[in-house]
């Protein structure tokens, strides 16, 4: 099976789920936008979720994706890795969080109000660096 084409169902952005490990073991799940380029996938969090944490202790993750009527699915793996949480808005955890807002969702309106929030919320970019991808290409 290609991998190529089980890359394709990523896409450039969508919405999928991060699996992380907890400290016991069984995984965590959590539904995210996120945008894709081949080999990595990026995502926002607020540093003090539990996949945050779950990755500082254990950066093995899991992303998985489906088509709307579940007809295909893949799953990317990999190690995680965080940047450091948003400390002043041009940081440059702030400007990779407005990169990756741009290119989910366009422009926001007011990017001055969005660099305050993601400081205030301590926000951070997940980066997933894609060693293995598996699924159903349908």
């Amino acid at each position: 099976m290609s991998t190529n084409r089980l890359w394709e169902l990523f896409g450039t952005r969508g919405r999928g789920v991060l699996v992380t490990l907890r400290r016991d073991g069984r995984p965590q799940l959590s539904n995210l936008d996120y945008l894709a380029e081949p080999g990595l996938i990026r995502c926002s969090t607020v540093g003090d979720r539990a996949k945050a944490r779950n990755l500082s202790r254990d950066p093995r993750a899991s992303f998985h994706v489906t088509t709307p009527d579940g007809g295909a699915y893949a799953v990317a793996e990999g190690a995680a890795t965080l940047t450091p949480p948003a400390g002043a808005e041009d940081d440059a955890t702030v400007r990779e969080l407005v990169e990756v807002y741009r290119r989910i969702r366009g422009e926001h309106p007011d990017w001055s109000e969005y660099r305050s929030a993601m400081v205030a919320d301590g926000r951070l970019v997940i980066r997933l660096a894609v060693t293995h991808i598996y699924g159903w290409p349908g």
